[in-house]
């Protein structure tokens, strides 16, 4: 996943902060460290669990991004920006 655009990380970024209401330098800045406590503050319970099983499996990540959805869903939340 090292050859992800850094535009768009900080674009997807910028469209999650506004979703949880996070600064999206505090997130970054969180993500890098491998913390995800904003992140899991705004997401329900059974989300939160799900997500941190994604991310002590990177493979599940990878594979996840990857996928026709995923691909989708960040052109539709970045309005089709690269």
């Amino acid at each position: 996943m090292n050859n992800i655009d850094p535009k768009k990380i900080t674009g997807l970024l910028n469209v999650v902060s506004k979703k949880i209401g996070v600064p999206p330098d505090k997130l970054r800045s969180e993500l890098e460290e491998g913390k995800f406590d904003s992140a899991l503050s705004a997401m329900n319970r059974s989300d939160a669990a799900r997500f941190q099983q994604a991310v002590n499996n990177p493979q599940i990540v990878e594979k996840m991004m990857s996928t026709p959805q995923a691909k989708a869903l960040y052109a539709k939340l970045t309005g089709g920006k690269k």
